[in-house]
């Protein structure tokens, strides 16, 4: 009964800079997660989760040996993290700068259009998987993929069947690189990718489906992928390659990535923290209510 007492006063304490300290952190959170898909960016953050632990631990137990040890290495600690991932702190980085007002304000790309961009895609993958031409197309996402730009050539197009085929066009003097789609716009080609170093990839894949593997290992954008030899569609998500796609099941699985069918994500960012604010407002009514 105390607790719940001091806890209704605490409530009743809430004051508009108590509440303001809430939503911005609340915005941070929601501005951060996106970061942690990615599979480096997770290794940091698990490093950082499991040193703090244990410092905990070691504290609250009084292991004193072990609480020096650590305390030296949270010393060091940060400059270790730059140090060694340093690729991955670049991505966080280039995605926290990369954030637009008009995405917070939930003034996003529509979803009709990213339909069109997946539709295009599709009828050129279908065209060059009868033809046997080699295609590698990555959809950027959270990750903006800005320091693979400079690797290539900066197109920033508007996206379309003919633009695929021709970038991909055998005798093009862009058909090895990657294509880039961000935005639904095409923002570079000839872009050089990560190679994965996967064991579970089949012997007989070559570089550009070990590139779109690598890709979506370091980042957690889309990879199509299209076969120079066999003609086989496939899409790498997550470092998980999926061969052997009819282009129905293609379109379909772009969609399911590209524009996924969120409820919450149609509202506006400004009407959600209306609705945090409001919520908060009614615990703490309540909160006077039961107090009286």
């Amino acid at each position: 009964m105390t607790y719940l007492q001091t806890m209704m006063e605490q409530i009743s304490g809430i004051q508009v800079t108590d509440i303001l300290d809430i939503l911005v952190v609340a915005l941070l959170i929601y501005l951060m997660l996106p970061i942690f898909r990615s599979t480096g960016t997770a290794r940091i953050a698990w490093v950082v989760v499991v040193v703090v632990v244990v410092a905990s631990l070691a504290s609250l137990l009084e292991l004193h040996t072990l609480s020096f040890i650590l305390s030296q290495l949270l010393a060091v600690g940060l400059v270790a993290i730059v140090v060694l991932f340093q690729p991955e702190l670049r991505r966080m980085l280039d995605h926290v700068s990369s954030i637009k007002v008009k995405e917070l304000l939930g003034m996003q790309k529509g979803t009709q259009e990213m339909v069109h961009v997946i539709s295009q895609t599709v009828s050129a993958c279908e065209v060059m998987s009868r033809e046997r031409v080699g295609a590698l197309i990555v959809f950027a996402r959270d990750n903006r993929l800005e320091e693979y730009f400079k690797t290539g050539t900066v197109l920033d197009a508007q996206l379309s069947e003919q633009l695929i085929r021709n970038v991909f066009f055998p005798k093009a003097s862009l058909h090895d690189g990657a294509m880039i789609v961000r935005d639904g716009r095409v923002a570079a080609a000839g872009c050089v990718l990560p190679l994965s170093n996967s064991k579970h990839l089949h012997a007989d894949l070559g570089t550009r489906h070990r590139a779109g593997v690598g890709m979506s290992e370091a980042s957690d954008a889309v990879v199509v992928i299209v076969s120079e030899e066999t003609g086989v569609i496939s899409v790498a998500v997550g470092g998980v390659l999926k061969r052997h796609l009819a282009p129905q099941t293609l379109e379909r699985l772009l969609n399911n990535e590209l524009c996924p069918e969120d409820p919450e994500e149609k509202v506006p960012f400004g009407e959600r923290l209306q609705r945090t604010v409001a919520a908060l407002k009614e615990k703490i009514k309540g909160g006077d209510d039961h107090e009286k």
